[in-house]
C-alpha cells in the first residue's frame, strides 16, 4: 500500500464507527457456524468411510481407495473451482454445495442400512463430497473478508482454522462412536449437519464479493491463467507451497495408521475418535496462536521450524502402539500445522486482490494438496505391505528430507524480495522497512 493511498483513506477510516467484536458480528457468526457445521459433517463421514471398509473387508488398501477418491478432487477440480468462485455468486455456491453433500451422505445411509457396502459406490460418494467441499471452502475463504473489517481479518482467519480443528475434535470421535452403534449413523449425522449449514448460510445478509459475479463471455482457461500468472510472480509463496505439499502427502499417508493399528490390536473403532480428539486439541491450540506467532517470528522461520518439528514427530510413531501416545504425537503435529495454516492463510488473503481470491486459493490448494490422494493410496499400500512401524519410519525419512530442503532453500531471502508490503501483519511492514 502506498503512502498516498494511506493518506487518502485516513479521513474515511476516521469517520467509520468502531467495528463490533467478532462475537457480536451476526453475519460472521452465521458464516463461521455454517462452515463449522459442514466441516463437522464432513469429519463425521470421513472417519466412517475407512472404518466401514476396514471392519468390513480387513483391508487397508480398500479403505485407501475410498480415501483416494475423497482426495482426488483436490487434484482434478481445484483450478476450475477457483475460477467459478470468482465468477459466480459465492453464497449461492456454498448453499448448493451443502445441499449436494447432504444428498450424497443420505444415499450412503440408505445403502449401508440395507446392508449394501459396495466399494465403487462409497468411492463415488466420497469423490462427490470431496469435490463439493473444495468449492465450498474456496468460496468461504474468499468471502470471509467481506463480512469482517480488515482490522479483524487476522482474528477471523485464526478462528476459522480453530473451528476446523474443533470440527475434527468433535466430528471424528462422534463419527467413530456412532459407527460403533450403527454403521450407517455417521453418514446420517453428516447429512443433518450439511442441512443445518445450508440454513445458516441462507441467513447471511452481506454479499461475499465486491461486485456481482462476472457475466462476460471469457473462457474459463484464461481466467485460471490470470490467477496462475499472478502467483508466478510470488516466488516465496510457490516455494512454501511446494514444501507444504510434500508434508501433506506424508500426513495423508499417515491418516490410516491409527485405524490400522487399532484393528490389528483388536481394539474398538471408537478409539480412533479418541486419537482424533487428542490430535484436534493440539491443532486448535496451534490455530489460536497462529496470528501472534506470525507477528513474532515471521512466515519463513515458521515454515522451517514446522518441517523440522514434523521430521522429529513422524518417525516417533514407529515407537508406540498406545492410543494415548499416538494421540499425543498427532496432537504435536497438528499444533504445528495449525500455526502454519493460519500464518500462511493470513499472508495469502492479505496480499491477494479480491477478484483473484478464488483462483489464487485454488492454485495454492492444487499444488499444496493435489497429491494428497496419492498419499492416502500409498499409505494404505505401505501399511498392508510392511506394517505400521516401517511405514512411520519411511514417512519420517521423507519428512526429514523436506526439512533439510527448507533449511537450504533461501526462504528468508525470497520473502524479503516478495511483494508483501501491504500486509499489516508482516514484521517488515510493522518496522516500516521496505523491500
Amino acid at each position: 500500500m502506498s503512502v498516498t493511498g494511506e493518506a487518502a483513506a485516513a479521513p474515511a477510516a476516521a469517520a467509520e464507527p468502531t467495528p463490533v467484536p467478532l462475537r457480536r458480528n451476526r453475519d460472521f457468526l452465521l458464516l463461521w457456524s455454517g462452515a463449522g457445521l459442514t466441516l463437522l459433517g464432513t469429519r463425521a463421514g470421513s472417519v466412517a468411510y475407512p472404518l466401514l471398509l476396514i471392519w468390513s473387508t480387513g483391508s487397508a488398501t480398500a479403505a485407501a481407495v475410498a480415501g483416494f477418491a475423497a482426495q482426488l478432487p483436490q487434484l482434478l477440480i481445484q483450478l476450475p473451482a477457483g475460477a467459478l468462485v470468482d465468477r459466480w455468486n459465492r453464497k449461492r455456491m456454498m448453499i448448493m454445495c451443502s445441499a449436494g453433500c447432504a444428498l450424497s451422505a443420505s444415499g450412503v445411509v440408505v445403502a449401508v442400512a440395507c446392508g449394501r457396502v459396495w466399494l465403487p459406490h462409497l468411492a463415488a460418494a466420497a469423490f462427490v463430497e470431496g469435490a463439493l467441499m473444495v468449492c465450498y471452502r474456496l468460496a468461504e475463504r474468499a468471502g470471509v473478508r467481506h463480512v469482517v473489517p480488515t482490522s479483524q481479518l487476522s482474528a477471523a482467519l485464526a478462528g476459522n482454522e480453530a473451528r476446523g480443528r474443533a470440527a475434527g475434535i468433535i466430528g471424528q470421535p462422534v463419527g467413530s462412536a456412532a459407527f460403533a452403534v450403527a454403521r450407517w449413523s455417521p453418514f446420517l449425522l453428516a447429512a443433518v449437519a450439511h442441512l443445518l449449514s445450508l440454513a445458516a448460510v441462507l441467513l447471511i445478509r452481506k454479499p461475499f464479493q465486491q461486485a456481482p459475479a462476472a457475466t462476460g463471455r471469457r473462457r474459463i482457461g484464461p481466467e485460471i491463467a490470470e490467477g496462475v500468472r499472478w502467483l508466478w510472480r510470488r516466488r516465496f509463496l510457490w516455494r512454501v507451497t511446494l514444501l507444504i505439499s510434500g508434508s501433506n502427502v506424508v500426513f495423508q499417508a499417515l491418516a490410516l495408521l491409527p485405524a490400522f493399528v487399532l484393528y490389528e490390536d483388536g481394539l474398538s473403532a471408537g478409539t480412533v475418535g479418541v486419537i482424533a480428539a487428542i490430535s484436534g486439541v493440539g491443532g486448535t491450540c496451534g490455530a489460536l496462536g497462529g496470528g501472534w506467532t506470525l507477528r513474532r517470528f515471521g512466515l519463513p522461520a515458521l515454515v522451517r521450524a514446522a518441517l523440522a518439528a514434523w521430521a522429529l514427530l513422524v518417525p516417533a510413531l514407529a515407537l508406540t502402539r498406545s492410543p494415548v501416545a499416538l494421540g499425543a504425537l498427532f496432537a504435536g503435529m497438528s499444533f504445528v500445522g495449525g500455526v502454519v495454516n493460519v500464518a500462511g492463510g493470513i499472508h495469502q488473503v492479505q496480499i491477494t486482490p479480491d477478484a483473484l481470491q478464488g483462483r489464487v486459493s485454488s492454485v495454492l490448494q492444487l499444488f499444496g494438496s493435489g497429491a494428497n490422494s496419492l498419499g492416502v493410496l500409498a499409505g494404505g499400500l505401505l501399511l498392508d505391505a510392511v506394517g505400521a512401524a516401517a511405514t512411520a519410519g519411511a514417512l519420517g525419512a521423507a519428512m526429514a528430507l523436506l526439512a533439510l530442503t527448507a533449511a537450504f532453500s533461501g526462504l528468508s531471502r525470497l520473502y524479503r524480495l516478495s511483494d508483501h508490503s501491504s500486509d499489516p501483519l508482516d514484521p517488515l511492514h510493522e518496522r516500516g522497512e521496505t523491500t
